[in-house]
């Protein structure tokens, strides 16, 4: 992705805000105006003043001085208010992009790529293509101005003197053209060291619980010191470039200026207001170079921030080619998958899973940890492509369905229960059950045991429960994880480990409310506890990838195989 093209696509987000940017402009205009009048008024301030002693230009330069900067300074306000509306728009804009491309990202790649490498994106990296986008801009419109009229002016007075000033012009481009290159590699590696600064961050907020048992600061400390080092030396390489460059470019103006200054005490016909305003145009000049020097940082910085939000914007969505709606009217939910591996490993994860679920039953899967199950119903919703076989319901592809469609007749109870900073309600009633009356969500709470726990809070269901549901106990958070997928009343439920943070008291009566939502249900179990799954119509056991038995809870019993030696190892006592 070329710079150019890079930048263009960049504009495109400003462009729709093109009356701003126009008055801007024309703000700019009067700056850049104010920088050259002012250079003129020099000529006829001395020469009118001291050596022809005008009354006339006595009287009113000062009242044009004073006019001029009035003048500027509501145009300087102007200019930079309406870039820096120009600017939140374009960050708003990014992120709203960035967030929704968020929401429909595979789970791949969630899988392989830091939260806190995202985060960075969505922060650091849209706020320096915002200075690429409207800074820069502003700077290169209002200075180039600037510069443009200033040499006008020293052309006007003396096209000799001026052409003098100029021979540095091209040093000076070459100059620029060679650091560009360092600005853009080194802004490109400071937005992965964010990244991990961010990331390694992210982590010991999330498991500062850990941490602290097992007394990681240090480790932790170590790791974001390394992190924070590295992101420190690459921004002090960026700006030891910057910072040389300045200088450098100052150097060879002042050699042209010198020389300026030589030929110009030689002129005799050169009057003093003339030389003093060439003079000034000339050390004017020097403060719009050196913005327009530095400003090739900024603009690397943005077009290598530019490459990694577009390159983010640009990633393929989840796959979502089905056109059949599918209703909750089915017979049966049949599993052919011959093999299935993650995408950034080759080794299969399932191999030859054969099974029907017929409407309205209930399917466990039982096995070691590793042995492929909690893999296994995370195909069914689509969260991962199938690599090599078929999920079909009545026979029909699952990816012959709508994405939505198919995700709308599922409910899921996970061990990991995600929840999110807002009210008891608003968890429960999430996504599209918003708006759900009180009375059905307190229903679902009661049927989930949540209920006993919820009235008893201050602000019953309006209480915010935190970060993640931070405020709440494991058990209590899983209960409200329930009582969503109870609300939802989803016709396939999906329960994986769904009552393992609970008390055996707890547990009891969680039991009963999942047995009648199971009754209405096709739901696929994975458990731990066989006591929870003894009445599954179904019991498949698998290890390593592989069916190894499936039957009764009875059946497999009487097998004396995989199951019955699972079971006999959890009743020993």
């Amino acid at each position: 992705m070329g710079g150019v093209s890079v930048y263009r696509r960049l504009l495109g987000y400003v462009i729709p805000h093109w009356r701003v940017f126009i008055f801007a402009m024309l703000a700019m205009l009067v700056v850049a105006g104010s920088e050259t009048l002012f250079a003129m008024l020099m000529k006829p301030l001395l020469d009118g003043t001291f050596v022809e002693r005008d009354e006339t230009v006595i009287y009113y330069t000062p009242l044009a001085l004073i006019l001029l900067f009035l003048f500027r300074g509501i145009a300087s306000y102007i200019s930079e208010y309406s870039m820096s509306q120009v600017a939140r728009l374009v960050i708003k804009k990014l992120r709203s992009e960035m967030f929704a491309q968020l929401l429909h990202l595979p789970v791949n790649f969630f899988d392989n790529t830091p939260s806190g490498t995202i985060i960075a994106k969505l922060i650091y990296d849209v706020e320096q293509v915002a200075l690429a986008a409207t800074d820069v801009i502003t700077i290169l419109i209002r200075d180039t101005l600037t510069v443009v009229g200033l040499l006008a002016w020293m052309f006007y007075l003396n096209w000799q003197l001026a052409l003098i000033l100029l021979i540095g012009t091209p040093l000076i481009a070459q100059f620029i053209r060679v650091i560009n290159h360092r600005f853009r590699r080194y802004s490109s590696h400071i937005q992965t060291s964010m990244g991990e600064v961010s990331h390694i961050a992210e982590e010991a907020i999330v498991g500062q619980r850990i941490v602290k048992t097992y007394a990681g600061q240090d480790y932790e400390r170590q790791r974001f010191e390394h992190a924070n080092e590295e992101n420190r030396r690459l921004n002090m390489k960026l700006m030891s470039t910057s910072a040389a460059s300045v200088p450098l470019v100052q150097f060879v103006s002042a050699l042209a200026a010198a020389g300026v200054i030589y030929v110009a005490l030689r002129q005799e016909d050169l009057s003093v207001g003339g030389f003093v305003s060439f003079i000034t145009a000339m050390m004017m000049l020097m403060q719009p170079m050196k913005r327009l020097t530095k400003i090739s940082a900024s603009l690397q910085r943005g077009i290598a921030a530019a490459i990694s939000i577009f390159t983010f914007i640009d990633l393929p969505a989840e796959e979502d080619e089905g056109r059949l709606v599918l209703s909750g009217c089915y017979q049966e939910v049949a599993f052919a998958i011959e093999s299935f591996h993650y995408s950034n490993s080759e080794k299969a994860v399932l191999q030859q899973i054969h099974f029907t679920v017929k409407a309205g039953t209930t399917v466990a899967l039982v096995g070691r940890s590793g042995s492929g199950k909690s893999t296994l119903v995370n195909l069914l919703p689509r969260f991962y492509p199938l690599t090599a076989g078929v999920i079909t319901v009545d026979g029909i592809d699952i990816r012959e369905y709508q994405l939505a469609a198919l995700r709308d007749q599922l409910a899921l109870v996970s061990q990991h229960v995600t929840l999110f900073n807002d009210t008891i309600a608003n968890n429960i009633a999430y996504g599209r059950l918003g708006g759900t009356p009180e009375a059905d969500i307190i229903a679902a709470a009661e049927a989930a045991h949540a209920w006993e726990f919820i009235r008893e809070l201050p602000l019953g269901l309006q209480t915010p429960i935190g970060e993640n549901g931070v405020l709440l106990s494991g058990g209590q958070r899983q209960r409200l994880s329930i009582a969503r997928a109870l609300l939802k009343r989803a016709p396939i439920l999906i329960l994986d480990e769904a009552t393992s943070a609970l008390d055996s008291h707890s547990e009891r009566h969680i039991q009963e409310a999942l047995e009648l939502l199971m009754a209405n249900s096709t739901t696929l179990v994975i458990a731990h506890r066989l006591s929870t799954i003894e009445r599954a119509d179904q019991i498949i056991v698998m290890d390593q990838g592989r069916i190894v038995e499936r039957g009764t809870h009875t059946e497999l019993l009487a097998l004396g195989g995989a199951y019955s030696a699972l079971y006999q190892l959890q009743f020993a006592d």
